[in-house]
């Protein structure tokens, strides 16, 4: 029986995706774990792998297509032993549609001004995979059924149709794992409509503002700017935070970054936000109360410190966590931040890579900016925004001096993290940065 080939969700929040390439054509023979496409996200660029065996008969979705809704068609595959002759009256999403004769409808007429005994319904078929005497299981499903002892009969079917795929074998034979996903919170699904000026019809909401037509270029939102939108207006008109800033001289701590840079292996060039993300963990480490996030039922306070790092990309921004910052070393974090922002630009980043995390640094010092205050990046409880390091004029045991100043700010939700909590986050970041030395202990 054909096979449907769904648009998978790569994240909790993908909605739809853009089907960028193919990297199979019609009439391939497919086999569990081949690549079949590239598909984009509004974060990456993911490669998905086939989870049954078979023919690419029919690729129903083009490369390059957007707005690809997750769970549509998007290809069938046919069983090693079908062919094209199997989908005539196949309907993509219906299953198989053969037409009917007159002698049929004749039958089914006479059959409908009669009670109809009760029987097992379509559905219920569907459901476990079960059509009359035929089990309908795909041919990898089927042979581990057979290696593992397992009687089909007694698997429920969660491929089309009611099919029984590879996962429904693992899930019978994990069957802890399986209750235990069942039991796990269902993310909430977003609102499918879009934000902000989309949401009227930008022209007309433009419109209503007294901007005249024809003096503007509209362009739409892609995923990215859509997933942005919904995230940051829901942080912002629901997380009660309020911010935190201090000064931090950093001469020491250039200094630190010149000697390590000095004898570090070829190709390792530690970066102060390199530095600042050490810190960060250090702080939390020692401030754990402030590694928390706040859940209706409780307070999540976290057992790691995973720093998500803000980075720019076309069309919006991304944060990579590093994980467990506090555990590694400079050189360490250095070379893993450069592999993550490089391959975050390249939208090559896995979704464990960028979702997650426990505490969210935003770095735009490097583009002049003094002092700033950032939105939560939920579910973190705190956000830290980084100004740039400046000359400014101190006073030193009773004298003006001059040093290099850093000003930062940490925004903290009120749920979690209170005033004096936040406050001693940052005595512990602070002291961590005028004395690098001590990030060494």
């Amino acid at each position: 029986m054909p096979i449907e080939i769904l648009m998978p969700a790569l994240s909790p929040t993908m909605e739809e995706g853009t089907l960028s390439n193919w990297l199979m054509k019609e009439g391939d023979k497919v086999s569990s774990g081949d690549l079949l496409a590239e598909i984009e996200t509004d974060k990456a660029t993911m490669e998905i792998e086939a989870v049954e065996e078979g023919i690419l008969a029919k690729i129903l979705v083009q490369s390059g297509t957007e707005g690809v809704k997750v769970n549509a068609p998007i290809a069938i595959l046919l069983e090693e032993d079908e062919d094209e002759s199997d989908l005539d009256g196949y309907s993509v999403g219906g299953g198989s549609a053969p037409k009917a004769t007159a002698k049929d409808e004749k039958a089914e007429a006479a059959k409908d001004t009669k009670a109809e005994p009760k029987q097992e319904t379509s559905a219920s078929k569907a459901k476990s995979g079960h059509d009359g005497n035929r089990i309908k299981a795909s041919p990898l499903a089927k042979r581990l059924a057979k290696d593992a002892g397992i009687d089909l009969a007694s698997v429920n079917g969660s491929g089309p149709n009611g099919r029984i795929i590879k996962a429904d074998i693992d899930g019978y034979e994990a069957p802890k794992a399986a209750a235990k996903q069942q039991a796990a919170p269902q993310v909430e699904k977003e609102e499918s409509t879009e934000v902000g000026a989309v949401r009227s019809g930008g022209a007309d909401y433009l419109s209503k503002l007294g901007i005249e037509a024809g003096t503007y270029d509209l362009e739409p939102l892609d995923g990215m700017r859509k997933v942005i939108a919904k995230r940051l207006s829901a942080s912002n008109n629901n997380v009660p935070d309020f911010p935190l800033t201090i000064d931090c001289e950093i001469d020491e701590l250039l200094k630190m970054r010149k000697e390590l840079n000095g004898q570090a292996p070829e190709g390792v060039k530690v970066s102060v936000n390199d530095m600042l993300i050490k810190a960060s963990g250090l702080a939390l480490k020692h401030c754990p109360k402030a590694n928390a996030s706040f859940t209706p039922d409780g307070i999540a306070y976290h057992r790691h410190a995973d720093i998500a790092v803000a980075v720019a990309i076309d069309g919006g921004l991304i944060t990579p966590i590093v994980r467990e910052a506090c555990n590694k070393g400079l050189s360490s974090i250095s070379t893993e931040m450069k592999d993550l922002a490089s391959r975050a630009r390249d939208k090559k980043l896995k979704p464990q890579e960028y979702q997650g995390g426990t505490f969210s640094i935003s770095n735009l010092g490097m583009m002049g900016i003094k002092e700033f205050g950032s939105i939560i990046n939920e579910p973190h409880g705190m956000i830290l925004s980084v100004g740039a390091g400046s000359p400014r004029p101190v006073v030193k045991d009773g004298a003006l001096a001059i040093a290099t100043v850093m000003t930062v700010t940490l925004t903290c939700d009120h749920r979690v993290v209170d005033g004096a909590l936040g406050a001693e986050w940052l005595q512990h970041f602070k002291r961590y940065v005028e004395q690098p030395i001590t990030m060494m202990l």
